[in-house]
């Protein structure tokens, strides 16, 4: 796959497809800006080059076209502050006042196109539609890696439609850093899997199983492995339909010789609300009426000293209702000790999602190896599919 380091940009456009997909306040502030910093680099590249930028993306999910909440106009303002240029803005993501824009565009211009998702097209994978937004660039860069694992027209069915196509900063170092962790990681490797189900993560759990060193399960889905094995969880969130898979799961990590982790202890609420009374439990012994929210001391010990001894980590999923200040320790614990890791020369790669916002509003993000904006991206790639807007780029 070509990279944003092979291509001459000077004299052409470069159709960028980013992830913009950030969250707005009532007044249409951005409240978190961290996937619009992480495309900053490619897009300036492009500019310092001589080269003209387009720039398309989705925000939100709009159900009947146009809405004044999901319109990427909002977002102007501060992308000029960024990119320390004035951004222009197509009202449209296709059609003649948006072509007028991008095909007037000279070195060092940058236009952002309206929302990608106010067309169903976008989302359907058409053809035509992503034939119109080809026309908008001579070289296609996708940097989008949160939005590569879905088959729509500006991640995967564009890119049939340039000679020139390759990946972005972004995209490179997240398939970068996920390879090195799959791939060449350092031993001990461990993997700290957090969440609320296990349905949710059968699939990257059953691949790591095979690589891993070490396995940590923590959140809500580590109930459903305790009443599998008989304990009483009170009212703990469990899968019931998959108790026979977590039993299969650990037996599994037993015959590969996998140490895997789950918590000893809890720490237990009369209600989910951060107001409830609260207690810690023994994780087989959970009274009626009371439910985990968090990974209990004993845990957070255990589960800490694993992780400073690893070489490698991989951590996707909170520990427990982070959201909440009362259950958030487990959670801050962990990250604690990978941060320490990390500083002690380990490998650290934090998988998107929760994990991340966790991460950033701790204010660790400097200080691990690497923080995805990749969520459910980065698992497929983990679990070993492949990802439709890589494919593309690999044609």
């Amino acid at each position: 796959m070509k990279t944003i380091n092979d291509f001459e940009f000077k004299g052409k456009r470069a159709l960028i497809r980013v992830d913009f997909n950030v969250p707005l306040n009532a007044d249409f502030e951005i409240t978190d800006d961290t996937r619009i910093k992480a495309a900053t680099p490619t897009i300036k590249k492009i500019l310092e080059d001589g080269g003209a930028v387009v720039l398309m993306s989705h925000l939100g999910r709009p159900k009947e076209g146009p809405e004044e909440k999901f319109s990427l106009k909002h977002l102007v303002p501060h992308l000029s502050e960024v990119f320390g240029t004035e951004v222009k803005f197509g009202t449209d993501c296709i059609g003649e006042q948006a072509y007028e824009l991008s095909a007037g565009l000279k070195g060092g211009e940058v236009l952002l196109l309206e929302n990608l998702r106010f067309y169903k097209e976008e989302t359907a994978g058409d053809k035509d539609f992503a034939e119109k937004l080809a026309k908008h660039g001579d070289i296609y860069i996708n940097d989008a890696f949160g939005t590569a694992h879905r088959a729509h027209a500006s991640t995967s069915i564009i890119a049939q439609f340039f000679q020139e196509k390759g990946c972005g900063f972004v995209m490179q170092a997240e398939l970068d850093n996920a390879k090195k962790v799959l791939e060449s990681g350092e031993k001990p490797l461990t993997a700290i899997m957090g969440g609320a189900k296990i349905s949710d993560k059968i699939l990257i759990i059953e691949q790591l199983l095979e690589r891993v060193d070490n396995l940590i399960i923590g959140g809500g889905m580590a109930y459903t492995f305790f009443k599998a094995m008989g304990g009483s969880i009170g009212s703990s969130l469990v899968e019931e339909d998959k108790l026979e898979l977590a039993n299969t799961l650990i037996k599994k990590a037993k015959e590969l010789g996998v140490n895997l982790e789950l918590p000893i202890d809890s720490v237990i609420a009369d209600a989910f609300s951060n107001d409830a009374n609260t207690k810690v439990a023994m994780n087989n012994a959970i009274e009626d009426g009371w439910m985990g929210l968090d990974i209990g001391p004993q845990a957070a010990e255990v589960f800490s000293k694993t992780v400073k001894e690893s070489k490698t980590i991989l951590w996707n999923g909170p520990m427990g209702v982070f959201e909440m200040e009362n259950f958030a320790n487990g959670t801050k614990a962990v990250a604690e000790a990978i941060v320490e890791a990390t500083k002690g020369g380990a490998f650290s790669l934090i998988g998107g999602g929760d994990s991340a916002a966790a991460v950033n509003t701790l204010g660790y993000g400097e200080d691990v190896s690497y923080v995805s904006t990749g969520g459910g991206a980065l698992l497929e790639y983990m679990e070993g599919k492949t990802l439709p807007g890589v494919a593309a780029l690999e044609d």
